[in-house]
């Protein structure tokens, strides 16, 4: 979050890169599933508010929190104890609040604070409001997000699916009549991040809103792929 060390995803600020002063800093897997579909309709219609609730891959915390869940679900199903180690909550058949501090003043912990504030950084714009809740899931590899954001003007769902059509990075997987969208698993080991479940908000009676879900492999554009990206760039 220093100002004069660029966070860049670039399909969305690679001009960011000019300012670098020798670090270019690579953003929160979260943020970037999340926000590289968004940046196309951002920029035809600012989202000017941002609801979002992560499922996160046990990737996300390490080989060590990987292995943790295919051990600890082995012995669930054998009907054995297992004692967790690497997270602070057991981890099969279970989901748990992300395990990073929580800010005692706002109540949001660390990552979905990063959310909030590297999307502002990222797009260039202050005054998104953003608020996110992250939750580990028992998941081996890949984050989802559940989105809801509200545009400056209306917008609808077969708008929104022509701007992310032919996205850079993005993949449209929005099937209702084989009730077939975005899913870690066919997430794992693709660059693309999977977009679908694309639906007018009801709730808004504006029709500025829109929900959507997501899902993109942590391990490669939610972190080794978008630093190799930025490589690339350069």
């Amino acid at each position: 979050m220093q100002a004069d060390v660029p966070l860049v995803v670039p399909e969305i600020n690679p001009q960011a890169l000019r300012g670098h002063r020798g670090i270019i800093a690579n953003p929160n897997c979260s943020a970037i599933i999340a926000i590289t579909p968004l940046w196309p309709i951002h920029k035809v219609n600012r989202i000017e508010r941002l609801i979002l609730s992560t499922y996160q891959a046990a990737s996300g915390a390490g080989a060590a929190a990987m292995e943790e869940l295919r051990e600890s679900t082995r012995a669930y199903l054998e009907g054995h104890d297992y004692a967790h180690k690497v997270l602070p909550h057991p981890y099969a058949f279970n989901l748990f609040s992300h395990n990073t501090r929580i800010d005692p003043a706002t109540g949001y912990n660390d990552e979905e604070t990063k959310v909030r504030e590297e999307t502002r950084k990222i797009f260039g714009d202050p005054q998104i409001r953003v608020s996110a809740t992250c939750i580990r899931v028992p998941v081996l590899r890949a984050h989802s997000v559940a989105i809801t954001l509200e545009c400056e003007r209306p917008i609808t769902p077969a708008e929104v699916r022509a701007l992310l059509k032919d996205a850079p990075g993005v993949k449209l997987v929005d099937d209702p009549e084989r009730n077939h969208f975005p899913m870690p698993r066919d997430a794992s080991g693709q660059d693309a991040i999977l977009v679908g479940r694309i639906r007018q908000d009801l709730s808004d009676p504006g029709g500025r809103s829109i929900a959507l879900f997501v899902s993109g492999d942590q391990l490669l554009k939610g972190a080794a792929l978008n630093a190799v990206q930025i490589a690339e760039v350069l």
